[in-house]
């Protein structure tokens, strides 16, 4: 049994790493266990969003402010290619553009979301005027970035080569207990145990994860090569988002733009479809995605759901896309809020996402929650 361990976490996602830096940086000795030889779970499978304009104020958007420090650290630190330059949400319909300036003229100041809103020439001027056919553009101008397939390996590489931690891939962990785990590498030894476990509700620590009565989502996604030449250096989202995220679902102008999809395109809202593009470093766009809920991801994917989702994508950006590649996307959700935290046992700790925004705000949240945990030790 392999002894002299402040912390093992179990799961090499955004969370478990996160978890790890925060705890490495403050001289914990930290081994990180993944059952795959690399991760491969939410984490690469998502948009590399790091989206601070979307949170709700509170507790969310504070950890998306936070995160939005860290993950430029990383950059810094591990050499991440990091876009920082914001994303850009367009309103298509009227509905949409009241919505975004409700948000501007009361929500965004009273809580220093920092955004423009822009119209007229200002958004003609966007991409040679190729999105000039909507009617407003709201740059989020703290939204990051990344290439998520790639930033994970790098960000894995750092943690190990600078700060010490250890990794033991293709292991899986069998059971915990406190102060020990039991994988397929053998028992180890620890102060502290972290379940950094993703959407894996039953092999650790079933029982208390249960309570939460949490769902998994699926997402279909896709990636694409536009037909013209667009050098896509923002994310970018529509309206369709307003009704997906806290910083504008819950406004009153939010109601007329649901009417709205629900009249017009309710397959949409049956699917849980908003469109979301980022640019790859290649020259390629991720492009989704839809929502469906349930206690099991469905392995089949529906071709429809992908057509309409080109469709959003080609008619936003004025251009048509081929597509290179498919998959699912896939995260914890539905909770009792947008993440959990719990202490199952003395020195046992498992923290979950329940909602889609571990890249946004789970560098932050991880650092909370070390603290605490150095705090109570």
């Amino acid at each position: 049994m392999s002894n002299h361990n402040d912390l093992l976490i179990v799961g090499a996602g955004i969370l478990g790493l996160s978890h790890a830096y925060a705890a490495a940086k403050r001289g914990l000795r930290v081994k990180v266990f993944e059952r795959s030889a690399t991760p491969l779970g939410a984490s690469v499978r998502n948009f590399g969003q790091a989206l601070v304009t979307g949170q709700p104020p509170g507790v969310m958007l504070d950890l998306a402010r936070a995160s939005r420090g860290i993950w430029g650290d990383w950059a810094e630190l591990a050499g991440l290619p990091l876009k920082r330059n914001g994303s850009y949400l367009f309103a298509r319909t009227e509905a949409e553009e009241q919505l975004l300036q409700a948000f501007c003229a009361g929500r965004a100041r009273e809580h220093g979301y920092r955004v423009e809103l822009l119209r007229g020439a200002a958004l003609n001027d966007l991409y040679g005027g190729r999105l000039r056919h909507h009617r407003a553009a709201l740059h989020g101008l703290d939204d990051q970035q990344l290439y998520s397939r790639e930033a994970i390996p790098m960000l894995i590489d750092y943690l190990r080569r600078d700060l010490g931690v250890e990794f033991h891939f293709s292991t899986l962990v069998r059971d915990i207990e406190p102060g020990q785990l039991h994988s397929t590498a053998g028992s180890f030894r620890a102060a502290q145990i972290l379940v950094c476990s993703g959407h894996d509700y039953q092999t650790l620590l079933a029982e208390p994860i249960a309570a939460l009565a949490p769902q998994v989502c699926r997402l279909q996604m896709l990636r694409a090569r536009p037909e013209v030449q667009l050098d896509l250096q923002h994310a970018l989202l529509t309206g369709l988002s307003c009704v997906h995220y806290g910083a504008f679902a819950d406004l009153p102008e939010a109601a007329a733009v649901q009417a709205q999809i629900l009249r017009d395109a309710p397959h949409l809202h049956e699917n849980g479809i908003h469109l979301l593009i980022s640019p790859t470093p290649y020259g390629e766009l991720i492009i989704g995605d839809s929502h469906h809920y349930g206690s099991d991801p469905s392995p089949f994917n529906a071709e429809q759901v992908d057509t309409w989702m080109l469709e959003l994508a080609e008619h936003t950006l004025g251009c048509k896309v081929r597509v290179v590649e498919r998959w699912q996307g896939v995260y914890g959700a539905r909770g009792p809020g947008p993440f959990s935290f719990l202490r199952p046992a003395a020195g046992v700790s498992v923290a979950l996402m329940h909602s889609g925004v571990g890249m946004s705000v789970g560098p932050a949240m991880a650092e909370g929650n070390i603290a605490r945990l150095l705090e109570e030790a």
